[in-house]
Order: structure tokens, then sequence, then C-alpha cells
């Protein structure tokens, strides 16, 4: 330990040297400082460690997406048999609500494995707060005092608008949970420069240009053991049910996704605990904004249509809810349990529509719609995944008329899909 209080490592080497008549024997001690050796060895441990835990996550997550597929899907045809009023409906209303709130977590962990799909758009960080104020205020309750600090010309970064929101809430609900008795939290933005690369906590900033967000309370603290391990899925210090141990690996898995660096301090038990966020900066004038919207899925008009379409999928659940809800809709429906049957069923007959899996043994989806377009190049396609886009996006990005529909999806995101997918091969057709 050095006069400073700092820790060093030295590797000690001891050789015995031999006496004789002139000289006494002795110890000979050759001191080596490792400290940097011993701090990259650590880093590259837990970079290795949260690598093989986000492929376990997004594994998992793929399962899950395909259990929930079903569990959501077959809630949709029941609900075709009842009304809103009656009380079987608000049954499986429950059920599917449920089942939704299991979508969220599955994206949460996807998030954390870095298999996210992300809408990066062009945000101010006062803006996205100052929207957020009410509903952190509502989440923290009247016993924790909410302040906001801001930098002044703070810089805009270009992230996912649902992810940044989503860390600021699950960092505030962190806090929350960590002032029982009440208490402070501040959050605080401000530009910052990176004049050189810097480490921080083992992890190497890059020198540039960021916007930095910290989030800090005056709860209970983090122990030192424990702040290693503060990120890793489904660690908690909570006691067992009280949460899912989810809430801050899911803030590390979208800011790493984005580019960004993430870092936790703590004084110790009763001292509080702060996190610093640095997202790069965008560069970008005000005049290449872009006007950017997610997807709706509620906005869906009618999802009746016609044609016949050919359903590959090798889980079983999966495709007699999507054989059923299209068939709901008005179309023909041929299933395929696994790749080599759909290949044969291409050979003999013509199809309006194409949906695969991607990730089937044997034969793949992307085999599937290569047979599809050797017998009609026109032919449209939907790929169905419990993966993200991005994760079969090497397998299907020279495949033009192509729409990718992730898991979980419901019985109307289905067959909208389906229909819009039909109508504009329809329309090019012309």
């Amino acid at each position: 330990m050095l006069a400073s209080g700092a820790d060093r490592s030295v590797s000690i080497y001891a050789a015995i040297l031999d006496g004789d008549a002139e000289r006494p024997s002795g110890l000979l001690l050759h001191l080596v400082e490792t400290t940097e050796q011993k701090r990259l060895e650590a880093r590259f441990a837990q970079s290795q460690k949260m690598q093989a835990v986000g492929q376990l996550a997004g594994g998992i997550a793929h399962d899950f997406n395909n259990l929930l597929t079903a569990m959501i899907g077959f809630c949709d045809l029941l609900l075709q048999r009842y009304r809103p009023g009656e009380q079987p409906f608000a049954d499986v209303m429950q059920i599917k609500q449920n089942a939704n709130r299991g979508a969220s977590l599955v994206r949460q962990l996807l998030a954390f494995s870095r298999q996210q799909t992300l809408k990066p758009l062009r945000l101010n960080m006062t803006e996205v707060l100052a929207e957020l104020s009410n509903l952190l205020r509502r989440l923290l309750g009247e016993a924790v005092e909410l302040k906001m600090v801001h930098g002044r010309d703070l810089g805009y970064v270009k992230v996912d608008q649902g992810q940044l929101e989503q860390v600021i809430i699950n960092l505030a609900v962190n806090a929350r949970e960590a002032m029982l008795n009440g208490g402070s939290l501040v959050i605080e933005t401000s530009n910052r420069t990176v004049h050189r690369p810097m480490e921080v906590q083992g992890e190497s900033v890059e020198a540039g240009e960021y916007v930095v967000l910290s989030v800090s309370d005056t709860g209970m603290g983090i122990s030192a053991d424990d702040l290693p391990h503060i990120f890793e899925p489904f660690f908690t210090t909570k006691e067992v049910g009280s949460g899912t141990g989810l809430g801050l690996s899911t803030v590390y898995g979208i800011v790493t996704q984005t580019g960004g660096h993430i870092f936790v301090e703590s004084a110790g038990p009763g001292k509080g605990a702060r996190f610093t966020i640095y997202f790069r900066r965008d560069a970008a004038l005000a005049d290449d904004d872009r006007d950017e919207t997610a997807d709706g899925d509620g906005q869906l008009g009618d999802v009746t249509g016609g044609g016949t379409v050919l359903l590959v999928e090798d889980e079983d659940p999966v495709r007699l809810f999507g054989a059923r809800a299209l068939r709901s809709k008005g179309y023909k429906v041929v299933e395929a349990r696994t790749g080599e049957a759909a290949l044969e069923i291409l050979g003999n007959a013509r199809f309006d529509l194409l949906i695969t899996d991607m990730v089937m043994p044997k034969v793949g989806g992307a085999e599937v719609i290569k047979a599809a377009r050797a017998e009609d190049p026109n032919i449209p396609v939907v790929c169905i995944s419990g993966y993200t886009q991005e994760s079969v996006a090497q397998e299907v990005e020279s495949i033009e008329n192509l729409t990718f529909l992730a898991k979980p999806f419901s019985l109307k995101q289905l067959a909208g899909t389906v229909k819009n997918a039909i109508d504009i091969s329809s329309k090019n057709a012309e």
C-alpha cells in the first residue's frame, strides 16, 4: 500500500545466494509491480463473464418468445368468442396482460444481451427528462424529493427514446427502493469533453464529446462486495420475490448497446449511490434531424384478406395459432412443420405468401426462402423469429421483398403484417 492509501499488487521472486569464504550467504529478492496486469486480468474475466451471461440471456429470451407467442395468440383467439362485458373476456384479458408482462421481461433480457432491436432518434436529454418528470414523481412517491439539474447548451444524443426512458425509469425505481424511509433523488445532465482515453472502473472511455447523465440517491448504498456484481442479471440484494434482478442489467445492456458507458459509485452502506452514464454526443446539425416514428401496432385497421399462405414453423403451438388466426381472417393456410416438409410442398403448389421461422433444425428459414423464390421470384416473405432482426440479418440481408415480424406477436399484428405484405406485392406487380 502506498502512502496515499492506494493498493498495489507485487510479485516477489526470491533466490538463495550461496556464500563462500569471501562472501556470506544471503537472499536476493526481486519485486515486480503487477497492478496493471492484475487489473487487466480482472477486467477481461468480467468481460468474458458478462458476455457468457448475455449469450445465455439471449437464448432464454428466444425460447420464451415462442412460448409467449402461443399464449398471447390463443388468448386473442379466445377473445373473439366473447364480448367485452362478459366475465370470460375479462379473464382471458387478464391472462393476456400477464403474458405481455412476460414479453416485457424478455425485452429486458434482450436489452442486457444487446440483442434488442433499437430505433435511434436524435434527442435532447433535457426534453426527455421534462416529459418524464411527472411520471418519475408518481413513481418515487411523496417521501422522495426529485431534483433535476440540467447543463447549459446540452448536446444531442442519438438513442432509442423508449430505451432511454427505460434507463431513467429503472434507475429511479432502483433509487426509490433504496430509500424506504424517503430521501432525495438528483438527476443531473452535462456536456463533457474527454480529451484523451481514460480508464474508469476498469473500462476504457474513448476520447470525444459526451452528454453525461448522472442519477444519485441518498439511500442505503452499495457494499464493496456487491459493486462488481451490480449489473449482472438476476443479481439482487432484495428479499426473494421482491424483484426480478433485471433492472440494472437492463440499464447496462441498453447503455452499452448504444455505445455508451455506465459506472456506479457508492461510499458504502448507508451512504447512497451514484450512477453515471456517458452517451456519445451527436454531432449532426439540427437540419439533419429526421422525423422518425415507431411502428404502430395498435393503429392497424381491417386485417381481413385473402390468398393462400404457406406457414413454416417447427414450434407446434406457434404454428397452430398462426394457422387458425389467418384462417379466421380469410386466408387459406398450408402448414409445414419442418423445413424439409416446406421444400416438398413448394415443389407441388404455388402460394401468395410465405411465412417462415428462421431457426429450425436441418433446413432453416433462409433455405426455405431460396427454394420459394426459385419457384416464384416475386413471392412476398414474412420472417418470424424469437431472435431479433439483427440476429438473423446476415441470413436474409440479400433477400428483397421481405418483412420481419418479431415474436411474440398478436393475432392482429400477424394478420396485419400478412395483409400489408400481400397488398404491397400486388401493387408492385401491377
